[in-house]
């Protein structure tokens, strides 16, 4: 599981989102925290993952890109709204997995390695 350096947050937990990030690295419980990844789907732009998900020994968490988090279901849905929106307005496209891909890319190159957990 690999966290976006710049992941985003909901309104409702900006000021906790490093903690609540803490919490999913350590598998501790969180029943209303949502995970935004980018889907491993290609047909998919994102998906929205229970965070009580991860906690599962069995869980595929290799290739997960973590760029959002929220509280709540109805809040992430939103939260991927806007994620999708921004990347859009950045590139013009809704190419949403090969924009963090290439963000991702672009910063390991750079030698700046992001917090992940196997």
């Amino acid at each position: 599981m690999t966290w976006y350096k710049e992941y985003y947050a909901g309104e409702s937990i900006a000021g906790k989102k490093e903690r609540i990030k803490w919490k999913i690295l350590h598998h501790a419980g969180q029943i209303e925290i949502y995970v935004i990844a980018v889907s491993s789907s290609p047909g998919n732009l994102l998906d929205i993952i229970p965070s009580w998900e991860l906690m599962q020994k069995y869980y595929p968490k290799s290739e997960l890109l973590i760029v959002g988090v929220d509280k709540g279901y109805e809040n992430a849905m939103e939260l991927a709204g806007m994620i999708v929106m921004d990347v859009y307005q950045k590139t013009g496209d809704f190419k949403v997995r090969e924009y963090f891909l290439e963000k991702h890319r672009e910063q390991l190159r750079k030698g700046h390695k992001w917090k992940s957990c196997s």
